[in-house]
Parts: C-alpha cells; sequence; structure tokens
C-alpha cells in the first residue's frame, strides 16, 4: 500500500491497517518525511512493515522525475516481497508494469480540484498531470472513491468509465468522545490549501462572538506559507492534541470548496461538535439533514450560521447529536468490511498478503526488522 505523509490519506492508510488485523501490509510513504508520531503510529500496529521515503507527490510542483524513480523503488519491493496484491493511494505508479492486481484510490485530484476552486479547467501546465492519471487509472483493475461525487469526476476529467465502487472512509467511533464544551468554533485542515476555504472563516471572524481556532499547517510542501488574520491558528496538532480539540470545540466548520469526503468532518461529528459545512455534492452525499450547509462564497450566510448556533444552544445540541448519529455509519469496520470485499473481487479468493516478507529479516528498502505471520487470511 502507497500512502502520502501530508494530508488525510495517511489516517484513512492507517486506520485500514488497523482495522485489518489479519492482512500484512507494506506502507510505502512519499510526500515528505515521516514524523516520529506517525512512526509511532505505525509501530504499535503488528501487520504492516514501513517503507518510508520523500518522494514528490503527483500533484506537487515538478514532480515527474521523483515519481519515475518512486516507481522503480515500489517495483524492487514488490520484486523482494511478492504480494498478492497492489493497494495505491494515487495514480500514476498504476500504469507500471506490476504482475498482481492493482486497486486505485481516488481521494482527490488536481483537475477536480481545480474546477471547483479555480472555477475553470486546469491550464496546460497540467497536462503532463492529466495524461499520467489517465494512464493509471485506465490501468488499474478496480477504482475505489470515498464518495459518488469524487468518482464522477474521474470520468468527467479523465474518460474514466471503467471497474469503479464508491467506499466511504470510516474512523474508529470509541477513539472520538465528546467532553465539556467550550464556546469556541474550530477547524482543521491544511490551511494553505484554498479548497478548504479558511480565508473566509478570517473574513467572518470579526462577526462572531465566538473565537475561531484553526488547526493545522500553514506552508505548502513547496515551502509557500499562508498567514491568516482574525482566528487563532494552533499549527498542526498530533492526532492526540487534535481529538482533545474536537472533544471539547462546540462548532466544527468547514467551509469548504472541494472535499471528496472530509475525514476531519468525520471526527468533529463523533465527538459531537455541530458542524457547519460548504454545501457541495460530496459533503451533502455524507451528511445530509445532519449538518448545517453555507455557500462557500457568501460570507453573510456562513457568519448567520455560525451566530445561530452560538446564539442556541438547543440547536447546538440538536445537531450535535445529527452529526454524532450520521458519524456512526462511517465506521472503522464497516469500511474493513467493504475492502475486504473489494480486495477479493480483485482476485477472487486468493490469499491477501500485501507484500509479506518470507522471513523476518532486514530490508534494503524499508525499516524493520520486517514481520511475518502464520496466519495470512483468505478474504
Amino acid at each position: 500500500m502507497t500512502a502520502d505523509t501530508v494530508g488525510g490519506v495517511w489516517s484513512y492508510a492507517v486506520e485500514l491497517i488497523r482495522a485489518l488485523p489479519e492482512v500484512q501490509f507494506a506502507l510505502a510513504t512519499m510526500g515528505s518525511i515521516i514524523t516520529e508520531t506517525q512512526r509511532d503510529e505505525v509501530s504499535c500496529l503488528p501487520n504492516v512493515s514501513l517503507f518510508p521515503s520523500s518522494y514528490a507527490l503527483e500533484w506537487m510542483d515538478h514532480p515527474w522525475e521523483e515519481v519515475d524513480r518512486a516507481g522503480d523503488w515500489l517495483l524492487e519491493i514488490a520484486r523482494e516481497f511478492k504480494p498478492e496484491m497492489v493497494h495505491l493511494n494515487g495514480y500514476a505508479h498504476a500504469a507500471l508494469p506490476w504482475k498482481v492486481p492493482v486497486l486505485v484510490v481516488a481521494h482527490s485530484c488536481v483537475l477536480s480540484w481545480w474546477s471547483a476552486v479555480k472555477k475553470c479547467e486546469a491550464p496546460p501546465l497540467f497536462d503532463e498531470y492529466r495524461r499520467r492519471v489517465k494512464a493509471g487509472l485506465h490501468s488499474a483493475d478496480l477504482v475505489i472513491a470515498p464518495t459518488r461525487a469524487m468518482l464522477d469526476t474521474l470520468g468527467e476529467n479523465y474518460g474514466f468509465y471503467g471497474a469503479g465502487r464508491v467506499v466511504s472512509n470510516g474512523r474508529d467511533a470509541a477513539e472520538f468522545r465528546p467532553a465539556m464544551k467550550s464556546q469556541n468554533i474550530f477547524a482543521a485542515g491544511r490551511i494553505w490549501d484554498e479548497a478548504k476555504n479558511f480565508a473566509t472563516l478570517a473574513a467572518v471572524a470579526p462577526r462572531t462572538p465566538w473565537p475561531i481556532e484553526i488547526a493545522g499547517d500553514s506552508a505548502d510542501p513547496n515551502g509557500r506559507s499562508v498567514e491568516l488574520k482574525n482566528v487563532r491558528s494552533l499549527g498542526k496538532l498530533s492526532p492526540a492534541e487534535l481529538r482533545s480539540r474536537l472533544a471539547s470545540s462546540a462548532i466544527y466548520v468547514l467551509p469548504a470548496r472541494y472535499e471528496p469526503f472530509g475525514l476531519s468532518a468525520l471526527e468533529a461529528g463523533l465527538c459531537e461538535c455541530a458542524l457547519v459545512l460548504g454545501d457541495i455534492a460530496s459533503l451533502r452525499e455524507i451528511w445530509g439533514y445532519a449538518a448545517i450547509f453555507i455557500d462557500p462564497c457568501d460570507h453573510g450566510a456562513l457568519a448567520a450560521a455560525l451566530n445561530r448556533l452560538t446564539n442556541d444552544e438547543a440547536l447546538r445540541v440538536k445537531y450535535s447529536k445529527r452529526a454524532r448519529a450520521r458519524g456512526e455509519h462511517f465506521s472503522a469496520t464497516r469500511t474493513a468490511d467493504a475492502y475486504r470485499a473489494v480486495y477479493h473481487d480483485c482476485f477472487g479468493s486468493s490469499v491477501v498478503a500485501c507484500a509479506v516478507p518470507e522471513r523476518t529479516r532486514q530490508s534494503r528498502f524499508g525499516v524493520g526488522p520486517l514481520r511475518t505471520t502464520d496466519a495470512t487470511a483468505r478474504l
């Protein structure tokens, strides 16, 4: 399995590995150097071997030389460990000459991001990206997306109408519990990502009686930084710190222009935060009646929604309970069951063993010792 260390794909990957203890995974990371916190998250899981790297991701600036080098690296790992299946949380590497079934998970993409955020077609600068993603999608045995809205964009942008399926992301509800709620409005995500639309929160903050706090990186992987006025920037929090903030926050706001799923909103809902979300197809698909939706471009509507909740405790409680009930639908167990079915469908009733080493040893490609198991499951 591949994963990037920059965004929500990391949380998705760790949660899925944890929920599938019978499957052995080799987790190859890219995007940036893995943090000690991330390394600690993986070290406690007995069914994963970690292969960290800092190769550039497809959506980064001028990535293709590193993407190609990463492809060679992934094939070397596969030659040594002979996986039964490849699970890619990206696109381009699906076009490599794999000898086993390939699953691609479409968490997001540049072209759908550009259309939603910039309101126009991506410029020629991204022609190579378009070509590579299209080749990867058409090389995959099966393509998964976390929402129907995201899956539909693959046809619109890349002409992909092949084998596709919607499998929602999930979280373990037991890990996210409410605490005594404070009078604050909370948001979390990459501050530098225009899709999150956090600049809108800075614009409306002077019009809300409660403070707005935002957790997340302000600097993008290419070194560009964004600073927001009128809000309290908390920086990037550890998973435990983020859970604590969500547990004590009364309102969670994500005025997104683009969000194919939104794990942070799910975590907030499980912590019984009243949700105020951007009115986009993917978030409507997930949350339905359980959130208040606003036009991401309408500052007045956002301020009004936040003020309604701050001024009406009964309304806050109603939406917080709705959010928890809806969030419990997206459980880690349910997601794991869906992926068991996906893995089975990719190659029938073969043994699932994602890059299982033949014996415990130190690999020249990763960190170890690598783990083995006597119980590789048939899914």
